[in-house]
């Protein structure tokens, strides 16, 4: 008698499951996502939902890159509003921090025609405590918000092999994710709001500490006669081995498919770049936290985006500025 309830009642608990699941996968694919921001990243991640079967509509203020996404299949809007009001799942993907609060909060913003329910994600990198202002706002409008900023660069969000850090409330976080994994490889939840923003900083930092040390080492032992090839692929293989200098190295006629094979175009802008070690130097001096190599790193990339030679071009471009000195 009990093995048998016991049976029925584990057999009930599955098919529970199991329906909640067919039923959270029939909405998901009946759902529309909103994507506003088609730039070197939010281009590739917006395709990259479009691939996997997605109803998907999008905003940007350059009309070739909205063209370039209706070309896949996407639909397009011509205001972030008018985007809102057709989108069950909202992901913003833009430069900065008055960028996200104009796209929301603005006189067309997402937050006039917001439907109930909505899921935001940002995936913007900018200040954390502007990211829970936001937050507030879509909370007082009705919807849920996430920040979840990404690394691994253009390469990752063309394959779809993004990290996702992601900050806000548990209990919708795997819906979120399921969004987006079909963008990225790895997608964690880092806590409260802001965390996300709080993980993307630290990251950034490091990554252009990490960057400026391996420009300026591949320019020494270039200059002192090493074939740049080898010594790429020995570091690689050393202790000194990292990110940028395996995956992303900075010196021309190394690696295929990364910005310094293209003379440093698209990828991470240095500019954003140093907006970011801006928001984390802002971080620090709020938590009371000594970065030394992360102030000069931002003085480092301050004076590179001064010459507008440099500016414009991906964040490895350090490398071709310490070689012509």
């Amino acid at each position: 008698y009990y093995i048998t309830n016991n049976l029925r009642s584990a057999k009930s608990l599955t098919m529970a499951v199991c329906l909640k699941r067919l039923c959270f996968l029939s909405l998901r694919s009946m759902s529309t996502v909103g994507f506003v921001g088609l730039g070197n990243m939010g281009g590739y991640m917006a395709k990259n939902l479009v691939k996997a079967g997605k109803d998907v509509v999008v905003y940007d203020v350059n009309e070739s890159s909205v063209q370039d996404l209706k070309s896949t299949g996407a639909g397009a809007c011509s205001t972030p509003s008018d985007l809102a009001a057709v989108s069950d799942v909202i992901v913003t993907m833009v430069p900065s921090s008055p960028h996200v609060v104009e796209v929301f909060t603005g006189s067309n913003g997402l937050l006039k025609t917001l439907k109930p329910g909505t899921l935001c994600i940002d995936s913007s990198t900018i200040d954390p405590t502007v990211s829970k202002d936001v937050d507030a706002a879509v909370r007082a409008a009705g919807g849920h918000f996430y920040d979840a900023p990404v690394s691994g660069g253009v390469v990752a969000a063309e394959n779809g092999a993004l990290t996702f850090m992601v900050g806000g409330d548990a209990d919708k976080f795997e819906e979120v994710k399921s969004y987006l994994d079909d963008m990225g490889a790895n997608v964690i939840h880092c806590g409260a709001n802001g965390n996300g923003l709080v993980v993307k900083l630290c990251n950034n930092m490091m990554l252009a500490i990490s960057m400026i040390g391996a420009a300026e080492t591949l320019n020494m032992g270039i200059k002192m006669g090493m074939e740049r090839q080898l010594l790429s692929e020995i570091l690689s293989k050393s202790t000194a081995r990292c990110w940028s200098i395996d995956t992303y190295n900075p010196v021309p006629g190394v690696m295929e498919g990364v910005p310094a094979s293209r003379d440093y175009a698209g990828g991470f802008g240095a500019t954003l770049m140093l907006k970011d070690l801006g928001l984390a130097d802002d971080m620090a001096d709020g938590s009371d936290s000594p970065i030394v190599l992360g102030k000069m790193a931002k003085q480092i990339y301050d004076e590179l985006c001064k010459d507008e030679k440099f500016a414009p071009k991906d964040f490895g471009v350090i490398f071709k500025k310490l070689s012509e000195q």
